[in-house]
């Protein structure tokens, strides 16, 4: 196993990952092979490793060395294992640890969005999604009812990001994702023309007046369909509407006008992924 390093200090090396570097930094868009992320508790940790993720260290509360701690360990045997009080690794983290072990984790290369797209039948389209607590529960939802695959405007933010990660439950590990293209500027229109030469109809989830219900079977019928879903609060921008195929509705009851996102897709994805 790796050698159990005692946290006696906040300064000491090896922490920064922990406590000093920003998401931005973390995630080192100039160099992907060095960017890094914060896997957070056991069952987040495994799914990453074996997703193919390579270890850097592990954080751990020294209660945890035994049992769970033990565990994430042997699946990570040769990388520096912090240990500290709870308390002291709450200072480190600004954060009291899920489970009570963390693990700084190589990002893999980003997908090419056109591999996501060659293999798939239902994909989730997110654009300009902020919420990391929002972008964790889609992907949940995109593992558990029958996405193909996610695809993010360059607007949104990271799926990688530790709260997204925690609350996926790690499923940003099982379902394939890709950004669509470099910069703001890439979407919609290269992006929807990426979908339309995979052969993807493109089912915009929006409150207009010409929308057609979820139900309709027009939906379920496409080979191949792309759910198009809208940023907290606004929704999705007036253009990128405009070059869907379909405007999709979730029709509600007791004069409520529309569901959190997450929410939306959870109710979107039942419907049209078991087709």
């Amino acid at each position: 196993m790796g050698e159990i390093i005692e946290v006696t200090s906040l300064e000491m090396p090896g922490l920064e990952v922990y406590a000093k570097l920003t998401q931005a930094q973390l995630r080192n868009k100039k160099e992907p092979e060095l960017g890094i992320f914060i896997g957070e508790s056991p069952k987040v940790i495994r799914r990453a490793l074996a997703a193919g993720c390579r270890p850097v260290s592990l954080l751990m509360e020294k209660q945890k060395l035994e049992g769970q701690g033990r565990e994430m360990m042997e699946l990570c045997p040769e990388v520096p294992v912090y240990v500290g009080e709870r308390e002291i690794l709450a200072s480190l983290t600004g954060y009291e640890l899920t489970r009570g072990i963390l693990c700084a984790i190589y990002r893999l290369q980003p997908r090419d969005p056109r591999e996501i797209c060659a293999g798939a039948r239902r994909l989730a389209v997110l654009e300009g999604i902020v919420d990391t607590t929002n972008m964790g529960a889609i992907f949940r939802c995109a593992a558990a009812l029958g996405m193909d695959g996610v695809l993010l405007s360059p607007g949104c933010c990271d799926p990688l990001a530790r709260r997204a990660i925690r609350v996926s439950m790690g499923t940003v590990f099982q379902v394939p994702w890709a950004v669509l293209g470099e910069s703001r500027a890439d979407w919609p229109e290269k992006g929807m023309e990426l979908l339309r030469e995979h052969g993807f109809k493109t089912a915009a989830m929006a409150l207009k007046k010409d929308s057609i219900p979820l139900g309709d079977p027009r939906l379920a019928s496409e080979e191949k369909l792309a759910v198009v879903l809208g940023t907290e609060g606004d929704g999705l921008a007036g253009g990128t509407i405009a070059a869907c195929d379909y405007t999709v509705i979730i029709p509600m009851s007791h004069g409520v006008d529309s569901l959190n996102v997450a929410a939306a897709s959870a109710v979107a994805f039942w419907e049209l992924g078991k087709h």
